[in-house]
C-alpha cells in the first residue's frame, strides 16, 4: 500500500451501486481508500457501507447527466473511477428517469466525469469501457464505448482505460440470464451457430484491476484489456450453463439475420422482457477476447498484478445452484 493510501485518500466511484461497482468499492476499501459512492439513489445504496470500516464508505447523490452533481461528487477526490454503462438503450421506458441512450451514458457521461475530475485536481482517473469498443463498427454499443474512451482521454490524458470482456459473478446478467432461460424455455437459442469466441472475466478480478489502476500501478494513458483464463465459444458457454444449472435443453440454431429480425420486432417491449436487442446480436458477431497486441505488450490483468485470474468453474457453479431442479438440496435427494 502506498503512503498516499495510508493518509486516507479519497476515491469517488461513479456507478458504485451497480454490479461491478459493489465489488470495486470493496476492493478500494480493502486497499485503505475512503470511498465516495456516487449514485443516482444513495438512499438505496446503504448495503455498500458494511463493505468497509465505519465511515469509510459514503454514498452520495450524483447523475452524470447533471454536471453540478458530478462536480460535487469529485470535490477533494484523489482518484475518480467511472463504471457507468448500459447494455441496452431504453428509449421507450415509461419513466423519463429510466430513458437512457448509449451516447448520453457512454460518451457525454464519461466526458463529464473526466472533465470534473481534471478540474477538481484528481491525480488519477480510471474509466471502464469494454472489449469490442470500436468507432468503426456498426453496433452502437461498440461505437459509443470507443467514443467515450476518446472523450475521457481528451479531458484527462493520463486516464487509464480498462476494457473487460464479458463479466461474470453472482449478480451477473450473463450466466444468470441463460440459466433462467434454460429453466423456463423448452429450447435454447444458438445465435450464429454458437461460434463466437468469448473470454469471460470474474468481476472480482476486474475490481482488483480498478483498484490497482487507482493506486497508480497502471501506465498512464494506456488501454488495458481484461479477460479470464479461458476462451470459450458461445455454444460451450451455454453447455456450461446447462451443466451447472442441472438442465438439459436442445439448441435451436438461429442465424444472425433472423436474430436481428426478432430483436427488431421486440424492440418496443419493456427492457426486462426483451430477449435480446439488435445491438447485442451485432456484438455477438465479433469475438470478445483479449487481443494479441494487448497480450504481447502486457496490457492485461497480469500487467496490473493479477497473476491468477479466477476460472469460471471456481465461481459460477456456486451461484447457479439455485437454478437446479431442486436447488441447493438437489444433492440430497434419494
Amino acid at each position: 500500500m502506498t503512503s498516499r493510501l495510508e493518509r486516507g485518500s479519497l476515491a469517488t466511484v461513479f456507478g458504485g451501486s451497480g454490479f461491478l461497482g459493489r465489488h470495486t468499492i470493496r476492493a478500494l476499501a480493502q486497499d485503505g481508500w475512503r470511498v465516495r459512492a456516487a449514485t443516482r439513489r444513495p438512499d438505496l445504496a446503504g448495503y455498500l457501507q458494511p463493505m468497509g470500516a465505519v465511515g469509510q464508505i459514503h454514498p452520495v447523490q450524483a447523475n452524470l447527466r447533471y454536471p453540478d452533481s458530478v462536480r460535487r461528487a469529485v470535490e477533494g477526490a484523489d482518484t475518480v473511477v467511472n463504471l457507468v454503462g448500459i447494455l441496452a438503450e431504453c428509449r421507450f421506458c415509461l419513466s423519463r428517469a429510466a430513458r437512457q441512450t448509449f451516447h448520453a451514458v457512454h460518451v457525454a457521461g464519461a466526458r463529464a466525469a473526466a472533465r470534473a475530475a481534471r478540474e477538481a485536481g484528481a491525480k488519477t482517473f480510471v474509466h471502464v469501457s469494454a472489449i469490442g469498443a470500436d468507432r468503426g463498427y456498426w453496433a452502437k454499443y461498440a461505437r459509443t464505448k470507443a467514443a467515450g474512451e476518446a472523450a475521457v482521454l481528451a479531458e484527462f490524458p493520463s486516464a487509464v482505460i480498462l476494457r473487460p470482456s464479458l463479466v461474470f459473478g453472482p449478480e451477473d446478467q450473463l450466466f444468470n440470464r441463460f440459466a433462467g432461460m434454460a429453466r423456463s424455455a423448452p429450447l435454447m437459442p444458438l445465435i450464429g451457430r454458437g461460434r463466437t469466441r468469448m473470454q469471460p472475466v470474474y468481476v472480482g478480478d476486474v475490481a482488483a484491476a480498478v483498484a490497482a489502476a487507482a493506486a497508480g500501478r497502471a501506465k498512464a494513458g494506456t488501454v488495458y484489456e481484461l479477460g479470464g483464463p479461458e476462451v470459450v465459444t458461445f455454444r460451450r458457454l451455454l453447455d456450461l450453463v446447462q451443466t451447472w444449472s442441472g438442465r438439459r435443453r436442445r439448441y435451436l440454431p438461429v442465424p444472425f439475420w433472423l436474430a436481428q429480425v426478432g430483436a427488431f420486432l421486440t424492440a418496443w417491449w419493456p427492457q426486462n422482457l426483451r430477449p435480446i436487442t439488435v445491438d447485442q446480436v451485432r456484438m455477438l458477431m465479433r469475438p470478445v477476447v483479449v487481443s494479441a497486441a494487448a497480450e504481447e505488450e502486457g496490457r492485461t490483468l497480469q500487467g496490473l498484478g493479477i497473476e491468477h485470474p479466477h476460472a469460471m468453474a471456481a465461481i459460477v457453479p456456486g451461484y447457479l445452484e439455485r437454478f437446479q431442479p431442486h436447488g441447493q438440496f438437489a444433492h440430497y435427494r434419494n
